[in-house]
């Protein structure tokens, strides 16, 4: 290959690529960092499987600042470079799909524990209509993990976890959350606009096509033992465990705050429903402090549920989630003016206790008061003050939030 050729095969994110007569069927994407004891082996399985199943592709490398000569081996294998040089899986990924020329899109790691001779069955699937085709590395979804091959920690906790959860949060019909070997078509990329720069891009997709109620399959593949000898793998169990649990979190407000909120809500009036009377039970007598912690469980829970509205109706406004037809339903229900109208009801209410209170303080002439009577006033006065005012300041910010929604 001449030094002509060598240049040609080199691109960088953001710069115009030739245009081919006719466009490739499949692009094979494989982020890459300093692979260069096993990016030669894998371009030249994916080359291999290209020839024998006649389907017309590319092999696109994303480049994300490798200082070992990777660039330079996938160049003279026959592999299209693309620099990035924003870091992280994400925005490696990302740049070399941007790059890729194919209606269909098939990514994995560079380091040889996926066999890229074995992707008939992902374009069979894409072929038949299928936006993103999942692989599948475990045993419970027809997968096979070749010893050595995935960390015992990963295997039996992490992955299983987190599948788990993006099943039951999200409907994913998924059984292997990070395997990063799949293919999808270009279309889904773009339509659905990920935004992750590290490892949580690889979820990030699942969760978004999940929501979005994408057409999604999964096929059974082998997990091989990491090629690499001469650094570890990228993965980093505790910090890349955390960013994909605190990406669940906020890709569901009703887990993150809807649950845990409407518990706290139910704590308090429990605590109101025991102080109130000032009942005894089992000894136990529930008087004013008890008032107390209730009304701060129930003021933290109604901030929790705010909060809910607030992240959705932004993450609704913004493209990060489809339209909820739930909140939809609220907000035809809760528009502005009726939420105002309860507000101040709520807020007279509340100042009326309060100052049924301090016509009791009158009563004594201002002197000293029966606290467990006085406080039965003073805290639910205090509290649903509260309540009514952050619910009024609430009503006018959602309302800011919702209007690109209109």
């Amino acid at each position: 290959m001449s030094a002509h050729d060598r240049e040609e095969n080199h691109e960088t994110v953001g710069t115009p690529t030739a245009t081919l007569d006719i466009a490739p069927e499949l692009s094979i994407v494989m982020p890459c960092l300093n692979e260069a004891e096993t990016v030669g082996t894998c371009i030249q399985k994916a080359q291999e499987f290209l020839h024998r199943y006649k389907v017309a592709g590319e092999i696109v490398v994303a480049d994300n600042g490798s200082t070992d000569g990777s660039q330079e081996i996938a160049t003279l294998m026959g592999a299209r470079v693309v620099y990035v040089e924003a870091k992280g899986y994400g925005n490696a990924l990302m740049g070399g799909i941007t790059a890729a020329r194919g209606r269909y899109v098939i990514m994995g790691d560079a380091d040889d524990s996926y066999d890229f001779l074995d992707l008939s069955r992902f374009v069979d699937k894409l072929r038949e209509g299928h936006d993103l085709v999942m692989g599948c590395r475990l045993p419970w979804g027809g997968g096979t993990i070749k010893p050595g091959a995935m960390p015992f920690l990963h295997r039996w906790w992490g992955n299983p976890m987190f599948t788990v959860m993006a099943r039951r949060w999200f409907g994913a019909p998924i059984n292997d959350v990070y395997c990063g070997l799949r293919g999808f078509s270009k279309a889904l990329f773009h339509r659905l606009n990920l935004r992750c720069v590290g490892m949580e891009f690889a979820t990030e997709m699942i969760v978004k096509s999940s929501l979005y109620r994408e057409k999604i399959a999964e096929v059974p593949i082998t997990l091989h033992r990491d090629g690499r000898t001469s650094h570890p793998p990228h993965l980093k169990t505790y910090r890349d465990g955390w960013r994909t649990l605190r990406f669940f979190l906020m890709y569901s407000p009703r887990w993150l705050f809807v649950i845990p909120g409407a518990i706290l809500i139910l704590l308090g009036m429990i605590g109101y429903a025991v102080a109130i009377p000032g009942l005894t039970i089992h000894g136990m007598t529930f008087d004013a402090h008890t008032l107390l912690f209730a009304s701060l469980a129930i003021l933290c829970g109604y901030q929790s549920i705010l909060f809910a509205i607030f992240s959705k109706t932004f993450a609704v406004s913004e493209g990060l989630m489809p339209e909820d037809p739930r909140l939809t339903e609220f907000f035809k229900t809760m528009y502005l003016e009726r939420s105002l109208l309860l507000s101040v009801a709520g807020l007279l209410l509340g100042l009326g206790l309060l100052l049924a209170a301090i016509q009791e303080w009158r009563l004594v002439s201002f002197g000293h008061l029966d606290y467990a009577k006085t406080m039965r006033l003073v805290v639910p006065g205090a509290t649903l003050t509260a309540l009514s005012f952050q619910t009024i300041l609430s009503s006018f910010f959602v309302s800011i939030l919702g209007m690109r929604r209109q």
